[in-house]
């Protein structure tokens, strides 16, 4: 019990040795379930998928592994992006990443990773702050991909307010309010039981209403490894 209270990084005794990848803008982070490690190499804007496979292969080769989860930052259908993420290279788009792992391959986008991961039961909502805004549904277990951020909102959408751009436009303050004000719209018009805020920028709303709490970035990893656990 001591043991998984000092762990790191998260573990997930029911799913079978997964490599969760979560690729994002500057990095490419990995941990295996049951190592409390965490490796990571820089991605960046010309970061094409095979590379990153690569990349992931070459830093984890001294690692034993049987499925691998990847965390994407686009939409992804069938296990495969639907188009090339907006802070990466080319070549995400239907890339199948099962056979460039050569192991069964499960793929996600990666704000719906991170959702799984901090979800405790019943109905969530999950808000990714970060370059845009990421957002993820979960009802009794059954995920819902969503694409919040391009509903529209005062002048524009929900993502050119309270992500990063918006951020930069609007200043500290003012981004706040837009970030309670999305907040209390789409709790309003969703009725989850709670709201997970995970992202780059969460850490950045000082005080939370009381439905929300903070989502932890290592969530991105348990939600790899709850893709492998039957329901």
């Amino acid at each position: 019990m001591s043991e998984q209270k000092e762990r790191k990084y998260p573990y997930e005794p029911k799913a079978p040795a997964v490599l969760a990848v979560d690729v994002g803008g500057s990095h490419v982070k990995t941990v295996l379930n049951g190592i409390d490690e965490r490796r990571r190499f820089v991605s960046g804007p010309k970061l094409t998928a095979q590379e990153m496979v690569d990349g992931v292969l070459e830093m984890t080769k001294d690692l034993d592994y049987t499925h691998v989860s990847v965390g994407c930052p686009a939409p992804v259908k069938d296990d495969k992006p639907v188009h090339d993420p907006v802070n990466l290279g080319k070549g995400w788009a239907g890339f199948d990443f099962g056979k460039a792992f050569g192991k069964p391959t499960k793929a996600i986008n990666d704000a719906t990773m991170q959702a799984l991961g901090s979800y405790q039961g019943g109905r969530m909502l999950f808000l990714g702050l970060g370059t845009g805004l990421g957002s993820t549904m979960i009802v009794d277990g059954i995920i819902e991909p969503m694409e919040l951020g391009h509903l529209p909102f005062r002048k524009a959408t929900f993502e050119d307010y309270v992500g990063g751009r918006g951020h930069a436009r609007l200043g500290d303050k003012r981004w706040r309010k837009a970030v309670l004000e999305t907040i209390d719209l789409l709790v309003a018009a969703l009725e989850p039981e709670y709201v997970v805020l995970g992202g780059g920028s969460a850490a950045e709303i000082e005080e939370l209403p009381p439905i929300c709490r903070r989502g932890a970035n290592e969530d991105a990893f348990l939600g790899g490894f709850r893709l492998w656990v039957d329901a």
